[in-house]
């Protein structure tokens, strides 16, 4: 990182200064004094930022970088000196802007910036997201955020998140443990995304400590677009898949989803991925005896868990659609109902199940809609 030019320097010479005995004004005694000196590279972390105003009076100090943000601090009694509350972060550009009131009255400014040096990789981490810049999504896709190391300190990183969007929505973060056991925050609206609202991800995460002398080096900024309405609702009890597309119904499909004791996840379910063609094998999914199947490749198959639950042609299922569930969990359809259905869902679309046993939990893919609002808001580190 470079360091910023220092300016306001030159100036101060000129002013700078006191009575002497001969009346004259002495150099220094009313000039701002920053430590780290001005244009430093490689600051050691672990300092504190101190102002000095000699025989002057302070009357602002502000410490800006990007990603930390700005340094709260405290003054002297007398008001001659400042000394940052927090310690510097590594591999961080910070700029400090002082201004002081000379004993003769003048007004005096100074400005500088430094650099520190930058943390060892084992001490930092990043935070691997879930929206590319450009893209178009689903209405239920939430923002989500896994991260590469323990975040102790939650409530550090979280503030120097921020997702915005036009139209605006009431939204709030969330953290939770991702399937993996990484520390994951999500964000998503109260509601469902409007189509064709306009959304952005902002992560400042350089030079942020998330606790333990572990410190980000990220600066992120990704615009996506909400595409249109399409819900997928399954009535496990009825064995249908109804489709709806900017609140017209589409089509209403026969399926056969989980036979008893390997029943379908309840409550909504949000798609993470389409593939054509896909080996199953339950092996991945710890199923084995009488129950293990191999299935080669199966077509058509959109995934909505990331243990494995898929919609997806199921041929060898022929005559339950409709009529009987007899699936491993998965929701099987017809070859052509299936490809239909390929066709018209994206990645973020909702698919609801009803009518069936336990709900899918939250960090299985994005359970996020299956909790109150309440109890979302409770998952954020700032409340």
């Amino acid at each position: 990182m470079v360091a910023l030019a220092v300016t306001g320097s030159m100036a101060l010479v000129a002013c700078d200064g006191s009575s002497g005995d001969d009346g004259r004004p002495r150099a220094g005694a009313d000039r701002i004094r920053i430590a780290p000196a001005a244009d430093a590279s490689s600051v050691p972390v672990g300092r504190k930022v101190t102002v000095r105003a000699g025989s002057g009076k302070l009357t602002s100090v502000k410490v800006t970088a990007p990603g930390p943000g700005a340094l709260d601090g405290a003054y002297s009694k007398d008001r001659d000196a400042w000394t940052s509350a927090a310690r510097l972060a590594p591999g961080v550009t910070y700029t400090v802007e002082a201004r002081a009131t000379a004993s003769d009255g003048r007004k005096i400014t100074e400005r500088r910036s430094f650099t520190t040096a930058e943390p060892p990789k084992a001490r930092t981490f990043v935070g691997e997201y879930n929206v590319e810049r450009g893209a178009t999504v689903g209405t239920a896709l939430p923002v989500s955020i896994v991260f590469n190391k323990p975040i102790r300190d939650k409530a550090a990183v979280e503030r120097r998140l921020r997702v915005t969007s036009s139209p605006a929505v009431d939204g709030a973060w969330s953290w939770m443990k991702d399937r993996n056991g990484k520390d994951r925050i999500d964000y998503r609206p109260r509601a469902y995304w409007k189509p064709g609202t306009e959304v952005t991800l902002r992560m400042n995460l350089d030079g942020v400590g998330a606790g333990g002398g572990l410190y980000g080096t990220q600066t992120r900024k990704i615009d996506f677009t909400v595409g249109k309405s399409v819900v997928s609702t399954v009535d496990v009890a009825k064995k249908t898949l109804t489709v709806t597309e900017n609140g017209r119904k589409l089509r209403t499909l026969p399926v056969s989803t989980g036979k008893k004791g390997f029943e379908t996840w309840d409550g909504t379910m949000v798609v993470l991925s389409k593939v054509p063609s896909l080996r199953m094998d339950s092996s991945t999914v710890g199923i084995f005896g009488r129950e293990a199947y191999d299935l080669g490749k199966v077509k058509w198959d959109v995934q909505l868990t990331i243990s494995g639950t898929y919609a997806h042609a199921a041929p060898w299922n022929e005559g339950k659609f409709g009529r009987v569930n007899g699936s491993h969990g998965c929701i099987g359809l017809s070859t052509r109902d299936a490809k239909w259905f390929f066709e018209h869902v994206d990645y973020g679309d909702p698919v609801t199940v009803l009518n069936s046993k336990d709900t899918v939990p939250l960090n299985n893919g994005y359970g996020d809609w299956n909790v109150d609002w309440a109890r979302w808001r409770a998952g954020s580190a700032l409340r």
